[in-house]
Formats: C-alpha cells, structure tokens, sequence
C-alpha cells in the first residue's frame, strides 16, 4: 500500500509541472507574438520598396559580404596591365588563347607583342605528349631568368593556362616558383580575378572543370588581324575516353555551344573579309546542341557502319549536318572546313552535303592511330582496320577528289613488329595527302597509364616513327604528283618565304601551293609586281607545274572567286 500511495503522489507531482509547463509556455509565447506585432508595426511598409520612393537615409553597409557565387566581380588592373601571350600546341589552343584576351582585353588590360615590355606573360599550353611539356618547363626557366632582372617596382606575372595547367596543377606552383597563376580550360573567366591576387604577391590557381562551360557568350578576339583564316570553337571536351588520350581529363566531358552563338562568329568573320573557318572541336563531328528548342524528340545520330562507342548519344538538339549546312549558307565566298572528327561519326547525311556544297572543302581528317586491330581494340577506338578501309572507300566514292590526313601513333603499349607493318600497310592502301605521326607518349590519369605496360623501349619508337614518316612522305608524293598539269583553285594566304617573287597559298585539299606568273615574251617587265596585283584572301587558278610530298608548284592563270572556279561548275 505504501508503494501505490508513492506511485499516486509522483504521478500527482508530475501532473501539476505539466500543467505549469503548459501555462509558461502559452504565456511566452503570447509574450513573443506581442513583440514581433509590435516591431512588424514599426517596420517597412510596402511604399518603401516602391523604386520612385526616397531611399532610407540609413542602410547597413554590406561591403564586406562575399558575393554570391553566381556573380563574378569585376577586377581593374593596376598600371601594370600589358599582356604577352604565347600559344602552344593544337588549333585549340589557338582558339582559347583568343578567348582569353578577349576576357582580359574587356578588362583594361592592354596586349604587347614584346616580351620584355610585358607586366604579365602567359603561355597556353598543350599536354598531350611529353615533349610539349617539356618545351614549356624549357620555357618557364628562361621567363624566370627574365622575371629576376625586373625590380621589385614593376614585377612579372607569369602564368600557365590550358592543358597543362589542367594535368599538372599544384606541382607547377610549387616548382622552384616559376609560376604566379594557373588557369585551366574552364577557367579562363576568372583570369581578372587571379591576375589581381597573383600581383599582390600570391601564387593562385583555378583549375575547375565545368559541366556546362563553352564561352558562347564571349566573341574571341582573333589574334592575327590580317589573316583571312579563322578558328571557330563550335564544342569542349571528349566523352570518347581512348585509353592513351588524356583530353578528358584536361578538358572535361564532352558538351557542345549553342549554334546560333557559332552562327554569329561566323558572320562576324565574313563581315571582317575572312574567307575560310576551320570549325573546331576534340570530336568535332559528334557535336549536338542540346540547348536549341528545335527538334526536341530528334533520335540519335546514327554512326559510321561498324563503328561502336563506349557513352550513351545525346538525345534531341541540333546535329553536326544542321550547324554545318547552317554555317555554309552565310557567306558562299567563305570556305568551310573541320577537325578534329572521329570516324564513328560520318553518317552518309554528312558526306551527302560536303559533297553538295561548294564551299565546304573536300578534304577530311580522319584519324586512324594504328592499322592493327589488336593495337586498335587496346586503344578502344570502337573501330577495326577493315571497318575503317570501309569508311574511307564510302567518303572517296560519296566525295570525288577528295583529300584525306590523318593521325597516327606509334610504339602504343604492346605494339609488336607486326603491328607496326600493318600500320605501315594502311598507309600505303589510303595514300593520305597529310598526315600527323607521333611516338606514343604516356600520360598519367589516363587509362594505359592505370591498365597497361609502356612496354615499347624508346630507341624501337622511333625507328618505327622514322619509318612511318617515309613510308607517308613517299605515298604523299604520289598523290601530290597525280596534281602535276592540273588547275588549282587557291585561297592566297601571303608571298612565299623561299622567294618575294612568289606568292603561296592553300587549295581545296589544304595543300601548300606556290606560284608565281608565267615569264612573258621578250623578258618584258611587269607594270605592277604579282604581290601588288594579288593580296591575301583572294581566289585564283594556279596551274601546277611540280610537286613534293609538302607542297605543289605551279603559275598563275589569273583572279577568280569561289563560286566562279571552274572546279565548282
């Protein structure tokens, strides 16, 4: 009894806190609500936020908050803002090194042609093999040499941006301090930003790749005014992941700009009188605008026969044929041309209209990287050497005449004798025009490096490179010499740098052609020099007189345009 009367009690006790509770907290909270009506009461009212009403003579100064990060600030450049800039490596590269000058040209900063003028100096690098890095480690020594002799008052920036920047990151800064900033790919918008940090004396570095980034909104400011070529970046990135190719990792994930932000660079270059656009891209021919309303449901392109990928297509968007059908249309005086595509992606629509468009070249790079099957599948291309020849067949009878380059590799991990003879006969069976051969160059991060055995000994590399630039040199040859007696349509780029009296240019397949007029009766001289009469971006008919495996030479028949050629009617 004495243990159920204590039970009662406890319970009774705990009843009446409860109740005490209850009544507290009813009470603060009627207490809290009186407060917040009465501070509400004397806060704002809707006319202050009205935009003609008088602003309070009080705000709180928020100057030292962070901006979101969606907002990038502007950063004025000191006195010292002249810029010196050097490209290395692709076309790319060319490319992004215009796109960063015109960030930084809207910034103040003002460009320099001398180095020793410069306040900053920076080099667009490649990473694609060891050798083009090692130029740059070559070259950074020398700017440190260079950066040492300046006073303190008016120090040197030095900076690395692109692909490089990209793989290397913070090894580049920390070797021996040549570096004040590093800028991959991606991050070429916030290079105000690091220059401003870097001038302070702190190394920094922004190497984020993007999902999304493709500069659309920016217009490169192209480098070489005079010039009548031009680059145009149409996407960024690789999804393909070669297991020799470091790309992807550099450059991100494949993703395509937006097509009537192409279609207005273009016109902006025939506006200027540049008469051929070279469309860029890591997988220029898989390009796909998903960005575009149009065609939401369109299904995936289809590949080349036989051809097999590692990654899902995009579905909807623009194609490749669309922008290129689109850009051949703005100016027909304008030659068009592409790289770099992978062959997986030549449907027949493709060829159909290079084949139909005047000014869209007849030549096309067509990487292959080996002959052998074996060594193929070990580089996953998705292709064999037979499903290739195919391919190549199909472009040579859907586009008569055409002209084919390529790539090759050689010494890839585990590539026998035999391989290298089989890369050696593919040469021979497709008589490229131009080719680009290189001995494999291991990179890590990629998947030969994490996989497979650089097992190929440096001295056997490049024996085989030797031999794959004769063997490509002599069927080069040939092909240049099947010219001989024909007329040329050529795109003037300047005079020729062996002789003022020549001039030289390129013809449809891109091949160097030099010329100069027939010598007239009786050594009669001319009123006016051949380089007076013909200037840089005009179109004329050279008849080819001799050849080499680089270049073809030949005389001057005379001016014309590109939809007058005869090779056009």
């Amino acid at each position: 009894m004495k243990y159920f009367r204590l039970l009662s009690r406890a319970r009774l006790w705990q009843w009446h806190r409860c109740v005490f509770s209850t009544t507290s907290s009813s009470k603060e909270t009627l207490k809290r609500k009186e407060e917040f009506t009465s501070k509400l009461a004397t806060g704002p009212q809707l006319k202050d936020f009205l935009v003609n009403n008088k602003p309070a003579e009080t705000v709180s100064s928020t100057d030292d908050e962070d901006p979101p990060p969606y907002i990038i600030p502007s950063y004025s450049p000191s006195r010292n803002n002249k810029i010196y800039l050097e490209t290395y490596g692709c076309q790319m590269n060319v490319n992004d090194t215009e796109i960063a000058w015109s960030i930084l040209q809207q910034n103040g900063y003002v460009r320099t042609y001398t180095e020793a003028e410069a306040d900053v100096i920076l080099l667009v690098t490649c990473s694609v093999r060891e050798k083009a890095e090692q130029t740059i480690w070559n070259r950074l020594q020398q700017l440190a040499a260079l950066k040492r002799k300046r006073s303190k008052t008016s120090r040197m920036r030095i900076g690395l941006l692109g692909c490089m920047a990209e793989r290397l990151k913070q090894e580049i800064l920390d070797k021996e301090n040549l570096v004040d900033l590093v800028a991959g790919p991606d991050a070429y918008r916030d290079l105000p930003r690091l220059l401003s940090v870097a001038e302070t004396g702190q190394q920094v570095a922004n190497v984020l790749l993007s999902v999304d980034e493709t500069y659309a909104d920016i217009l490169p400011v192209h480098t070489s005014a005079s010039s009548k070529s031009a680059f145009v970046s149409i996407m960024r990135g690789c999804d393909n992941m070669c297991t020799y190719c470091i790309v992807p990792f550099t450059r991100g994930r494949e993703r395509s700009r937006p097509l009537q932000s192409i279609l207005e660079e273009v016109r902006m270059l025939s506006s200027q009188g540049v008469k051929e656009v070279t469309l860029l891209g890591q997988n220029v021919n898989s390009y796909r605008d998903t960005s575009s309303a149009q065609f939401p449901n369109a299904e995936s392109p289809p590949l080349s026969r036989g051809f097999s990928t590692i990654y899902k297509h995009k579905k909807g968007g623009l194609r490749f044929v669309d922008l290129l059908d689109k850009v051949s249309q703005i100016d027909p005086e304008m030659r068009i041309r592409f790289t770099s595509p992978h062959p997986k992606d030549f449907p027949d629509e493709v060829l159909q209209l290079i084949a139909e468009r005047h000014n869209i070249c007849k030549q096309i790079h067509i990487p292959a990287q080996s002959g052998s099957n074996k060594v193929l599948e070990t580089m996953r291309r998705g292709y064999s050497r037979e499903v290739y020849l195919d391919l190549i067949q199909n472009i040579q009878e859907s586009i008569p005449g055409v002209s084919l380059s390529s790539d090759f590799i050689t010494g890839f991990c585990e590539e026998t004798e035999e391989d290298h003879l089989q890369t050696l006969s593919l040469l021979r069976t497709v008589s490229y025009n131009a080719a680009f051969l290189f001995a494999y160059s291991m990179r890590k991060k990629t998947r030969a490096y994490h996989r497979l055995q650089d097992d190929v000994p440096q001295e056997v590399k490049q024996r085989r490179l030797a031999e794959l630039i004769a063997v490509f040199r002599e069927e080069a040859g040939r092909v240049n010499q099947r010219a001989v007696g024909s007329t040329q349509l050529v795109l003037v780029e300047g005079p020729s740098k062996r002789s003022p009296e020549e001039l030289c240019g390129r013809n449809d397949g891109n091949t160097k052609v030099i010329f100069s007029e027939a010598p007239k009766v009786g050594g009669l001289a001319q009123e006016n020099s051949l380089q007076n009469r013909i200037q840089s971006g005009d179109y004329v008919l050279v008849k080819i007189t001799s050849s080499s495996s680089q270049s073809l030479k030949g005389t001057l028949l005379g001016l014309t345009t590109l939809q007058k050629s005869p090779a056009y009617s």
